[in-house]
């Protein structure tokens, strides 16, 4: 019987390779990963060995630090399930069938702090692309590290 990987040493096991890539290695690592996104460093320990998740402000700024799409970084490291979002279109309501853009349904939710609203936006992104990749049967970024586990 394997064991399910929690959310914490999920997305660990997305950030941490990328952080290593990115050049976060050695002594001080941590500490330059802390400067970079603005996270404490006991909290960057705590996400690198995967025993806890950062706050969600902090998102965008490992997105970027990493070098990887914030979508992508949500949704593989286990943030967000793709499955719980439906995708919206918000140049083709035709294809949506509430109707409703991201920034409407954003609104609808209650979402009201900007790095937020940013983290949603970028999911539905990621979802479209998902679809389309899907409906077309093109090879997309569907693996990633998360599904090489």
């Amino acid at each position: 019987m394997t064991d399910t990987p929690t959310r914490a040493q999920r997305f660990a096991a997305i950030v941490v390779p990328h952080a290593e890539r990115a050049g976060y290695t050695g002594h001080g690592a941590k500490a330059r990963f802390a400067r970079a996104t603005g996270m404490a460093e006991a909290s960057v320990t705590r996400l690198w060995q995967g025993t806890a998740l950062p706050d969600a402000r902090f998102y965008a700024a490992i997105s970027e630090a990493v070098g990887i799409d914030l979508g992508t970084l949500l949704v593989e490291g286990g943030i967000l399930s793709p499955e719980s979002l439906q995708s919206l279109s918000e140049t083709d309501r035709t294809r949506v069938g509430s109707g409703l853009t991201p920034q409407e349904a954003a609104d609808g939710l209650g979402i009201k702090d900007e790095v937020g609203r940013e983290l949603f936006y970028a999911t539905v992104e990621r979802l479209k692309r998902l679809e389309e990749d899907e409906a077309t049967d093109q090879p997309g970024d569907h693996g990633g590290t998360a599904a090489q586990l």
